[in-house]
């Protein structure tokens, strides 16, 4: 389904991969774009790029409602940022888009490494892809927000990701601490109402009053991404072998914000059907 740029056991493979490494390093072969199956049934193309200088990945759809889903996975500073441009309903008093961003820590083993992104070629680009693995729902309760003039602290994508997202970025109670504890300088943080513990937070969807605060959800999924490589044992005379990289699996994953908003009219689309 797809290869990676590594070393080879034979002569053939060799020379292939070899014109590969050469495709990367004149710039050509950092984008790959992946036709997709949604979870609704339709399809949609992800771009993802890789940047080996600045060792991060980035990986881009549109949903079936037009919404854009941009997720960063930032190696050197451990930071993955989701951002989600919302189309806005127009007749309720809303903006052309609404847009919103959630930062947290990149675990070790999430994706492949940028480096391993940038070498990846499918053989078959208009086969539509389904993953490998499906991942379960996770779920984050965002509990503070990000001050976007300081967000540079945490990971440099972030100004540009979340630029549009304004007073809507949002990050998790553990990875404040953690950064705290980093060094990273307290004043990027404002700390949300508790609206878990507290009873007079309704949830956005069984609350009438658009003015009203309310602890509002949002869910989205990365359908398909390469989060593991794959290695294979060449044939070379010896009992053991040597292994080489010869591919990737791939993952779906789904994940589940909360967090509190001032009033409902920032949190349409969770209301009751």
């Amino acid at each position: 389904m797809f290869a990676g740029c590594t070393s080879a056991p034979s002569v053939r493979t060799l020379a292939r991969l070899c014109t590969l490494v050469l495709m990367v390093a004149v710039g050509l072969g950092s984008e790959l774009r992946v036709r997709v199956r949604l979870s609704d049934g339709l399809v949609t193309e992800e771009i993802l790029e890789a940047d080996s200088e600045r060792d991060s990945i980035s990986l881009e759809f549109k949903q079936g409602d037009g919404t854009l889903i941009t997720f960063v996975a930032d190696f050197k500073q451990e930071v993955k940022i989701f951002r989600a441009l919302i189309l806005g309903e127009l007749e309720r008093g809303q903006n052309q888009y609404q847009a919103l961003c959630f930062i947290s820590r990149l675990g070790r083993n999430e994706i492949i490494p940028s480096e391993s992104m940038a070498r990846l070629r499918q053989k078959n680009p208009h086969v539509i892809r389904l993953a490998e693995e499906r991942k379960g729902l996770e779920q984050l309760t965002m509990s503070a927000a990000v001050n976007l003039s300081r967000a540079w602290q945490l990971s440099s994508h972030i100004h540009n990701m979340c630029s549009e997202a304004h007073e809507a970025i949002y990050t998790r109670e553990a990875d404040v601490k953690y950064w705290l504890q980093k060094g990273v300088d307290g004043s990027i943080f404002e700390v949300l109402p508790q609206t878990t513990e507290a009873p007079s937070f309704q949830a956005c969807h069984s609350t009438k009053d658009l003015w009203q605060p309310c602890l509002c959800t949002y869910g989205l999924r990365l359908e398909w991404y390469p989060c593991l490589l794959k290695y294979c044992r060449s044939r070379d005379g010896t009992a053991k072998g040597t292994t080489y990289k010869c591919g990737i699996r791939s993952c779906s994953k789904g994940y589940h914000f909360a967090y509190y908003v001032p009033q409902k009219q920032l949190c349409l689309w969770d209301e009751e059907t």
